[in-house]
């Protein structure tokens, strides 16, 4: 539960039943249309970019998710020498997004599907040079290192993942790991983005444990779509944490 002291930024999210009602509806229309079988070989464009996505990963702009968030990141101040970690990065859409302004950009995914494809749509947009792509688990692949912006779209669903594809959707622990690990990759005055959404029950989560590692929570950015709401949470830590 969240704790009564901190109102949920979440707590308007939640679509109401005319919101529900049209998910469903546009859940038959996409099936129809043939929009549901995304997990295939496509090239899509977002913002500027070309992302070639691979079955087995994300599509971030048939999901909506990674580009919305894409999209907030290209359009905020990025310093020249930031070091920016891109966490779940999928099909790297994020990563590449920041790179053209950072100085420095890891991407970490635990999928290797992802990370291959994460690392051909770096080559992709001549930025390869600029984003080191790693497989791992969370911040096991950062010893050490420490930067000045996180990004993650983490999993919206609670629960054991069948296999690599399925942990971009589900995690058991993921909000509690990632909130326990951030402060220790964070430079002095970074911040992390976060982005939510109303569709999961594991996004509160990732409120309850920020705020109980000591971080601050602001609403970065937030859309409305007729069945989900996303909302980008920004975290920083407290200056007694």
């Amino acid at each position: 539960m969240l704790d009564a002291s901190f109102p949920s930024l979440l707590a308007e999210d939640r679509p109401g039943t005319l919101g529900t009602l049209a998910g469903k509806a546009l859940s038959v229309l996409y099936k129809l249309l043939g929009m549901h079988r995304y997990d295939d070989f496509r090239l899509e464009r977002v913002l500027d970019l070309k992302i070639f996505v691979m079955p087995g990963v994300a599509n971030p702009k048939l999901l909506r998710t990674g580009a919305f968030f894409a999209a907030q990141i290209d359009a905020c101040k990025i310093a020249p020498g930031a070091a920016v970690l891109d966490m779940g990065t999928g099909s790297g859409v994020c990563a590449l997004a920041v790179a053209r302004r950072a100085r420095r950009v890891v991407a970490v995914d635990v999928s290797p599907a992802a990370v291959r494809c994460a690392r051909l749509n770096a080559l992709l947009n001549d930025l390869d040079e600029r984003v080191d792509v790693r497989e791992g688990d969370l911040f096991a692949p950062l010893e050490g290192e420490r930067f000045d912006l996180v990004l993650f779209n983490p999993p919206f669903l609670l629960g054991a993942p069948k296999d690599h594809r399925d942990a971009a959707w589900r995690s058991e622990d993921g909000a509690r790991r990632f909130a326990a690990g951030l402060g220790e990759h964070l430079a002095p005055g970074g911040a992390a983005l976060v982005l939510l959404s109303s569709f999961g029950d594991a996004c509160a989560l990732y409120e309850v444990e920020l705020r109980a590692n000591g971080f601050r929570l602001e609403v970065f950015a937030r859309r409305r779509f007729i069945n989900e709401t996303l909302t980008i949470v920004r975290a920083t830590r407290e200056p007694h944490a």
